[in-house]
């Protein structure tokens, strides 16, 4: 391509979300259970945050990781889906470039801090079920904030390169992105440079907080499940196992869409790019909404104070 037909800039202004390619005919369709969806997990957070903040027998170890757990989605998903209803409502596409790094950052900081927690939970199991007479001494209010100190710390440094690599490259031919979003591989592809370094790091990345943290989880279960194993009855086993449900089900609401979602997006080249989007869509909206379903429904403080409230307000 000549020089007359390119035009680099190091910054561009603003960047073009296109939503999702392909589909824009049906975009006001799409909106509608893309809304629904993220209103019923903004709902449902903000419902455990309050249970949680209103009772004070909840003040615990397991439903201060609850909160956590329930503010990262709620930032996760407030990141991206307001500014993809706009594009779906109101044709509003541009963003700017300064905007597009921060939802970058973002999205990929709370989605690792989302696993780091899922670790930190599946910890606080381990404590209540192998070590119950230690669970008051080990896991304090100190200890629980410097464990939601370290998952923040870690997931905020680890992704603090992705702005700035993102940053030092130059653009040209266009500023349109193919996504809903600015996710980090559909900014750098429109970059006119050598963009390995950005997929050597997000693998680095990957491997050294997801990774760990599935290897971490399956140490834990690992050993729950021999805990249990060693009880006497099959009602203990069966009671013990119980508890551990919830947190069972909040692991495979967020890995197994992120795992289909990085298969899909590493070997389904033939996949037509409306699909990725959607998936990855689905893997952005469908964890924030579960979760908050998932702990009410399972946990039984939370079920019997929320039910305590609607009675009362009825």
């Amino acid at each position: 391509m000549s020089d007359s037909n390119t035009t680099y800039f190091t910054n561009p202004s603003t960047f073009i979300l296109l939503g999702i390619p392909g589909l824009e005919a049906a975009h006001i369709w799409i909106s509608i259970p893309f809304c629904a969806v993220y209103a019923i997990a903004v709902l449902g957070n903000f419902t455990i945050l309050f249970i949680v903040k209103r009772e004070t027998s909840l003040h615990e170890p397991m439903f201060y990781f609850f909160c956590m757990l329930a503010v990262s989605d709620l930032v996760m998903s407030t990141a991206t889906v307001p500014k993809m209803l706009s594009i779906f409502w109101f044709n509003s596409r541009e963003i700017s470039f300064s905007a597009c790094l921060t939802q970058m950052y973002f999205v990929n900081c709370f989605s690792g801090m989302e696993s780091g927690i899922l670790v930190a939970m599946a910890f606080d199991r381990y404590v209540a079920i192998c070590n119950p007479l230690r669970y008051s001494m080990t896991l304090t209010n100190s200890a629980v904030a410097k464990i939601g100190l370290a998952v923040v710390l870690r997931s905020g440094i680890l992704t603090l390169p992705y702005p700035f690599l993102v940053r030092r490259w130059p653009y040209c031919r266009t500023n349109v992105i193919p996504h809903f979003y600015c996710a980090h591989i559909a900014v750098v592809k429109l970059a006119c440079a050598d963009i390995r370094i950005n997929s050597y790091y997000g693998l680095f990345d990957l491997f050294s907080m997801i990774g760990m943290d599935v290897f971490f989880i399956a140490v834990s279960y690992t050993l729950i499940l021999r805990a249990i194993f060693r009880l006497p009855t099959k009602d203990a086993r069966l009671k013990t196992f119980g508890t551990c449900i919830s947190h069972l089900c909040a692991i495979s609401a967020l890995y197994i869409p992120d795992l289909f979602s990085a298969l899909t997006q590493r070997f389904g080249h033939n996949v037509p790019l409306h699909v990725l989007i959607l998936i990855t869509s689905v893997n952005q909206l469908v964890p924030p909404m579960l979760h908050p379903i998932i702990y009410g429904v399972r946990t039984k403080q939370i079920r019997g104070r929320l039910l305590f409230s609607l009675c009362s307000g009825s």
